[in-house]
């Protein structure tokens, strides 16, 4: 199992990855909070010639299943940006939060907005990185909060190589048995390619994310390792960034 953590740092993610002692990083290629279009990365060579391996997240502004188009269009263009640039510092993969419509929009049509993403970059030659799609926390016109929803989302989206990437905490977050939980999400999406590991600050069902170290959340710690186990994917810590050595070498302990 390869275990790596978010790194904050994003300047230096191999440096800060190789003193938390990780496998691999996870990091942003621009404010996740903006539209900005990523640059190339300062340290790329480092980055490429390293054996940590290395995942990209999207900008938190990136809505693919809206039905506004000032969201969607800027989503889908960033999603084709931040996936070039990824490919450039040799990442394995592009997260990118599953999304929703506005309450009372057909979330029908937001599952359709997802399959045109992929229908369109495919006439384009395809994304330059896979795809990971991940499961969010709230939201009843949510694309990827319940399993039951990924299923649907996979329906439209499977054939066009998406991948899944599993958050603890928003699962456990949206009400969902985090017992059986890989088995389930499996069965719709026939695969797990990355493992947010994260406990969760507050209780089963809450719709909130905000997440906590292993040790000190809700949600049992052996449960999370278990998981960590039975996904067979990389496992990436979004926990705070004071516990997240304490973290690593937990799952180290307990997943060997």
């Amino acid at each position: 199992m390869r275990i790596g953590a978010h790194v904050r740092q994003d300047d230096d993610p191999i440096g800060q990855g190789e003193r938390l002692g990780a496998d691999l990083v996870q990091l942003f290629l621009s404010d996740p909070q903006k539209w900005d279009t990523p640059g190339e990365h300062p340290r790329k060579d480092q980055i490429l010639a390293s054996d940590i391996d290395v995942v990209v997240h999207s900008p938190y502004v990136v809505n693919v299943a809206s039905l506004n188009n000032r969201l969607r269009m800027p989503s889908r263009k960033a999603v084709a940006e931040h996936a070039d640039a990824a490919s450039k510092i040799g990442a394995f993969g592009l997260v990118v939060h599953g999304g929703h419509v506005r309450d009372g929009e057909n979330v029908a049509a937001g599952v359709e907005n997802w399959r045109k993403l992929f229908e369109r970059q495919e006439d384009k030659g395809g994304f330059a990185v896979p795809i990971l799609v991940e499961n969010t926390a709230g939201g009843d016109f949510a694309m990827a909060r319940y399993v039951d929803a990924i299923g649907r989302l996979w329906d439209a989206i499977g054939d066009y190589g998406a991948g899944f990437c599993l958050d603890t905490c928003h699962a456990w977050a949206a009400g969902e048995d985090l017992a059986d939980v890989v088995d389930r999400v499996k069965a719709v999406t026939g695969r797990i390619d990355l493992v947010h590991l994260n406990n969760s600050r507050d209780e089963f069902d809450s719709a909130r994310d905000r997440h906590a170290n292993l040790a000190d959340g809700t949600i049992d710690p052996q449960l999370l390792a278990e998981i960590a186990v039975a996904s067979g994917a990389p496992v990436v810590l979004e926990t705070p960034g004071a516990g997240i050595a304490d973290d690593i070498a937990y799952l180290r302990e307990h997943t060997a």
